[in-house]
């Protein structure tokens, strides 16, 4: 007979083994159910705003049994919410935050008609830049796609400020440094110019602080427009500026392939 291991310990806690795989972390269940973040988790656990089964819990690390714990917050309990992946064209000018403390506009303002709470950005654009910008409210699929590991490619057109020549888009390629830090694409390549400006398709396999910009500058190049074209294999098409839509069930199959996801689940 196979003899079965006993749960392993950690920090005093049980740990769940693969046959409990409905046991997850306090703040991992708010983040599966599509409620928030595992760190606004955190924070709603510490100011004591959660129970579990009627009781007030105060600790992120405790475990629960997602298929017979009633979660709740604030007083409501929180079910399991529909699955939602859109896509935007963010349009020049808008901030990659929910609310922000200057007032500026922000990309929430596109979302205005979406009736789905709790839906994310899955990572960010600047305020100057433009383009494919995802929203869910799916934390594992948003952590997949932008976990350096899985290597999710995006693509971006950029217009910088001179006719770029093959040298300077084979050391975006090779590597420059800014800041001493060491930022490279995976392909640089020109698309058209004109006598005094280009346009060039950037591909990039992480997503480092404004790392299309840093480069140009460390190449003395400025950046006029910075367009993100494409995530994985979902391009932004033809969507109209400002403009959001459902992503179809090819789509989100592709991106979840691409995040080396195994399963799929239904759009809403």
């Amino acid at each position: 007979m196979r003899e079965r291991r006993a749960p392993q310990r950690q920090n005093g806690r049980t740990k769940p083994g693969a046959a409990e795989s409905k046991r997850v972390t306090l703040p991992r269940a708010l983040s599966k159910l599509g409620y928030c973040s595992r760190t606004q988790a955190e924070k709603l656990i510490a100011d004591g705003r959660v129970t579990v089964n009627g009781r007030t819990v105060l600790d992120s690390a405790a475990w629960i049994d997602l298929s017979s714990a009633t979660i709740a917050v604030d007083g409501s309990d929180v079910a399991a919410e529909p699955m939602t992946y859109l896509m935007l064209n963010k349009p020049r000018g808008l901030v990659t935050t929910r609310h922000d403390p200057e007032g500026r506009p922000t990309v929430f303002d596109c979302l205005k008609d979406v009736d789905t709470p709790h839906l994310s950005p899955v990572g960010r654009l600047d305020k100057a830049s433009e383009g494919l910008l995802l929203f869910t409210n799916d934390t594992v699929f948003a952590q997949a796609l932008l976990d350096p590991v899985t290597h999710v490619t995006k693509t971006y057109h950029v217009q910088v400020d001179r006719v770029m020549e093959p040298d300077m888009l084979a050391e975006m390629a090779y590597g420059v440094r800014h800041d001493g830090e060491l930022l490279k694409a995976t392909a640089a390549t020109l698309l058209r110019q004109g006598e005094r400006n280009s346009w060039i398709e950037v591909e990039l396999d992480e997503g480092r602080n404004r790392q299309i910009r840093r480069m140009l500058e460390a190449l003395g190049t400025e950046c006029l427009r910075l367009v993100r074209v494409a995530i994985g294999d979902l391009k932004l098409g033809d969507l109209p500026k400002g403009a959001v839509r459902a992503l179809t069930e090819a789509e989100l199959k592709a991106l979840r392939r691409r995040a080396g996801m195994e399963t799929t689940k239904r759009t809403r």
